[in-house]
């Protein structure tokens, strides 16, 4: 088999079901957290509305809502002080980490920034929950730790390039 689609075995290796399943575990999840930031992105970035500094929807009415109650409002503040320019780095953010983790590119790169937007978010955003598991940021959070630490090992271009380096060794 090649590197991006399950790593190469001597003649007669051969894997149980347990270990062909640890080895596919997180790609539902790759592309869950793939799909679902992609489509955060673009529904930012094409809702005129949320990308303004005022108004219903807003990104900076957003943030004046929740600057009293967030874990760490000197985060709101600096956010505040370019609403639009915030607004634009979420969902530039969110759509760049979206398609790396689908694609597979420097997925622990990718997972590191979707853990990072995902806990500035509850940090600020969901922070005033009540219980804290209402919350939907926390959950992403955890969500994006294993890919951080695990990678993309199958159907990704991480494992494309690693079996390429491989080779050529």
């Amino acid at each position: 088999m090649n590197g991006y689609g399950g790593g190469s075995y001597g003649l007669g290796e051969r894997r149980t079901p347990k270990e062909q399943a640890g080895r596919y575990a997180l790609l539902p999840l790759r592309i869950f957290l793939g799909v679902t930031f992609v489509y955060a992105g673009l529904d930012k970035l094409t809702d005129s509305a949320f990308l303004a500094a005022d108004g219903a929807g807003s990104i900076g009415a957003m943030m004046r809502g929740v600057r009293d109650s967030s874990a760490i409002p000197a985060l709101v503040d600096l956010a505040l002080k370019s609403p639009e320019g915030f607004g634009y780095a979420i969902a530039i953010g969110e759509l760049l980490v979206g398609l790396g983790t689908l694609v597979g590119l420097w997925t622990r790169l990718a997972a590191l920034g979707g853990a990072l937007i995902s806990l500035s978010l509850w940090l600020t955003v969901s922070w005033q929950s009540t219980p804290y598991y209402y919350g939907n940021d926390l959950p992403y959070l955890m969500a994006w730790l294993p890919l951080a630490l695990a990678g993309a090992t199958v159907f990704s271009a991480d494992a494309f390039l690693a079996s390429r380096r491989r080779r050529t060794l």
